[in-house]
């Protein structure tokens, strides 16, 4: 099998001052930001001032739930389909953003997808490794079972860190024996911890912001300073098989692209169906940005139309993926 890959051309102005604008503020700060424990604790800062430029619309609703130790909340859309559900992990490099960094986005996803959306407040660093992180998603995923969701309408989702989330976590679901969701959908993925393929490639250079070379870095707190990184840690190197239909969409200049198309890759050889789609010169996670970026709400609404095709029409009663 060969994952299905769609370019989309075609950069709008807004787009390219988007980029610019990233390239100017954020991508310094994230270069020099130090990657310690006592580094890492202002971030939160980021999560508690997102509402004054990323608000939720008026027209969602928003609603706090708890699930155990673990924060979420639902954000709906009006006139969603309650049996359905898309499980949602943030992005934000394991040690930032989270609830309200996401909302205005997701509210979008809602409305694209017509479910509700279940947004997770998983454990991250300073406080908590990586295992623990991956253990708060699986967490989410047997509640929403232990709700009487059914697999088949659940999609699990998420972008960046949380894009990792969503292949670890539901490979380890499926390895605990807990079933298989309907869908993955993952924005810009990261799915290998190591950093060498990211540093050597073209896009190390083309990056609007994130910085290829803390990678490492990044790592080595996340599985708590061990000297060798294990590879089999990046969901990238698991066995695949068994996982369900899976959307990946990425910027044609970031520098996780590298790790999406592998990924597409090892799915594709796994007999996963995959489709991979390629934004021209988007920047990463450019879907965050819907409100400036007019192909940040197109790429929503594809996934919002992959949302709906797996939970409306892929599955038939007896559970089997229709013809």
């Amino acid at each position: 099998m060969d994952p299905v890959i769609e370019e989309r051309p075609g950069t709008t102005i807004r787009a390219r001052v988007a980029a610019r604008g990233l390239r100017l503020t954020v991508a310094p700060l994230l270069r020099l930001w130090p990657l310690t424990r006592t580094g890492l604790r202002p971030a939160c800062a980021i999560d508690l001032a997102s509402p004054v430029v990323l608000p939720a619309p008026r027209w969602a609703d928003v609603e706090g739930v708890r699930l155990g130790d673990v924060r979420a909340e639902w954000v709906r859309a009006p006139r969603v389909a309650e049996d359905r559900v898309v499980l949602y992990f943030h992005g934000g490099g394991f040690f930032s953003c989270g609830l309200r960094t996401h909302r205005r986005m997701l509210a979008r996803l809602s409305a694209a997808s017509g479910v509700p959306v279940l947004s997770v407040a998983y454990r991250q660093l300073p406080a908590a490794p990586l295992a623990m992180s991956v253990r708060d998603c699986v967490h989410a995923y047997r509640w929403l079972l232990e709700q009487g969701f059914a697999p088949e309408r659940i999609v699990v989702a998420g972008d960046s860190a949380g894009g990792f989330l969503t292949f670890a976590a539901t490979l380890e679901a499926m390895r605990e024996g807990l079933p298989s969701p309907a869908a993955l959908v993952a924005f810009a993925p990261l799915t290998d911890l190591d950093h060498e393929s990211k540093v050597a490639h073209a896009n190390a250079r083309l990056e609007a912001y994130l910085p290829a070379r803390r990678v490492r870095q990044l790592a080595r707190m996340l599985t708590e300073g061990a000297e060798e990184l294990d590879p089999a840690i990046s969901p990238v190197n698991a066995d695949l098989g068994g996982l369900p239909p899976v959307l990946i969409q990425v910027g044609s200049t970031e520098m996780l692209l590298p790790d999406a198309e592998l990924m597409a890759e090892r799915l594709a050889a796994a007999d996963v169906p995959c489709r991979l789609q390629v934004w021209q010169e988007q920047v990463h996670v450019f879907q965050v940005f819907a409100d400036l970026v007019p192909e940040g709400l197109a790429a929503i609404h594809e996934a919002g139309a992959f949302v709906r095709q797996h939970t409306e029409d892929a599955w038939v009663a007896s559970g089997t993926v229709a013809a």
